[in-house]
């Protein structure tokens, strides 16, 4: 309780920091500017919700994950009103272009959840008034958890992690984080050893189940496989494409020089380039022009032609059909301390893929994957050169760990079952 107390006010404090933060990031993304309101628990004039089935996605790759979980609670339990949450203006934006008509019917309802002040958040339970919370992943916030509980709410983590680094540092804030541990109804974890360190940090172990992630869960449209082979075409399909995804400061560099070694082996060899976050796309496009590169802009429409030698994606949404447009991927966030992506995403849609070291958001998918042989790992730029050029030129071992990772995505479904169960039997 006084933990809890001593962590409230020190987040009141920093208020005014939290305030200047937002305005620095307007400067590269201005729908930060947009609903800060929202933040606070501060909304329009309306009627409250009643009975609520709350999902909280922190951001685009959360909400992704999450959305076939949402349409079959939706489907499932058509009287009860959905409401999602976010943390980032990319996530909103995400949750509108997918949910648009639900969204203006009042079928679903968005904002961005508060801050973690217990007025703001006090705002915002009486004004949706949930029966249920599903936060995907690990976004745990000791107000959010505590009087959402509270109010006798039923809390669940679904498709949870929890890597050994994230561990020691909740290990350094124990008095505030086993609290929430004994809060929490369910943590649906993706693997023993996620559950074991929940346990570990003060989880009841009968308010854990190991569920598998639910990445393996993808629906990969016929449209979206349709549309990568139209963009492929449109590249120039004998040309080899090679895929940065998701990249982060620090690595767009190393990527560009391990494309310019892959230049010098195989001339005709295209690079599309797609940072993680959009506020960056500008800063890459100057990265690669200073290089001397011949860029096209998905987000311009510029065509590809046989000059063109990178194409940046700065468009959000179209990652899925980047993926299936390209020959080999590299999985970014992982040349650099970040702890990776979500490299099935590319095995589902035919690509073979690559990763960097740093993998421990994605430990346990990562290190099956590699036991599989179905994921290779480079450390360094040139590695990551030579790594793609082999497969490049190997158009048999090419296809064939295409087709073994796209197995291996198959087989290991059903996280996504196991998991709408669990909720079913908490919605009452």
């Amino acid at each position: 309780m006084l933990t809890r107390w001593l962590y409230t006010l020190a987040f009141y404090l920093a208020v005014p920091i939290l305030l200047l933060r937002l305005r620095k990031r307007v400067k590269k993304n201005p729908a930060y500017r947009e609903r800060v309101a929202e933040r606070f628990g501060l909304y329009p004039p309306g009627k409250p919700l009643q009975g609520a089935l709350w999902f909280h996605t922190v951001s685009v790759g959360e909400f992704l994950a999450a959305k076939p979980l949402i349409d079959r609670i939706a489907q499932s339990y058509p009287n009860a009103p959905i409401l999602i949450t976010t943390m980032t203006p990319t996530g909103s934006e995400r949750v509108q272009q997918a949910y648009s008509e639900l969204l203006a019917s009042g079928r679903i309802h968005h904002v961005y959840l508060p801050y973690d002040l217990p007025d703001a958040l006090n705002r915002f339970l009486k004004r949706f008034n949930p029966k249920l919370l599903v936060i995907m992943e690990t976004e745990l916030w000791p107000n959010m958890i505590h009087f959402t509980q509270r109010r006798g709410v039923p809390i669940i983590v679904a498709n949870a992690r929890l890597s050994e680094k994230s561990a020691e540092g909740y290990r350094k804030i124990l008095p505030l984080f086993r609290p929430m541990m004994r809060e929490v109804a369910l943590i649906a974890a993706q693997s023993d050893a996620d559950g074991e360190r929940f346990v570990e940090l003060g989880l009841p172990p009968r308010h854990l189940q190991v569920t598998g992630t639910i990445k393996f869960d993808m629906d990969i449209k016929p449209d979206t496989l349709a549309a990568a082979q139209a963009l492929r075409e449109s590249w120039g399909g004998s040309r080899k494409v090679f895929i940065a995804a998701s990249t982060h400061q620090g690595e767009d560099e190393q990527v560009l020089e391990a494309y310019l070694y892959l230049r010098s082996e195989v001339p005709e060899s295209l690079l599309v380039l797609v940072p993680r976050h959009p506020e960056r796309f500008e800063d890459v496009a100057k990265l690669v022009e200073a290089r001397g590169l011949n860029l096209s802009r998905i987000s311009q429409q510029e065509p590809v032609t046989p000059e063109t030698e990178v194409v940046l994606g700065d468009t959000m949404g179209d990652l899925l059909t980047l993926l299936g447009a390209s020959d080999v991927a590299f999985i970014g966030g992982s040349l650099v301390p970040v702890g990776g992506h979500n490299m099935l995403e590319s095995l589902a849609m035919g690509t073979p893929a690559l990763t960097g070291p740093h993998v421990f958001n994605f430990q346990v998918v990562a290190q099956m994957l590699g036991e599989l042989d179905v994921l290779k790992t480079v450390t360094t730029p040139l590695g990551l050169g030579q790594a793609v050029e082999s497969l490049f030129k190997n158009e048999e071992a090419r296809y064939a760990l295409a087709k073994r990772g796209k197995c291996v995505v198959d087989e290991n479904r059903g996280a996504m079952d196991r998991l709408f169960g669990l909720i079913c039997q908490q919605i009452v």
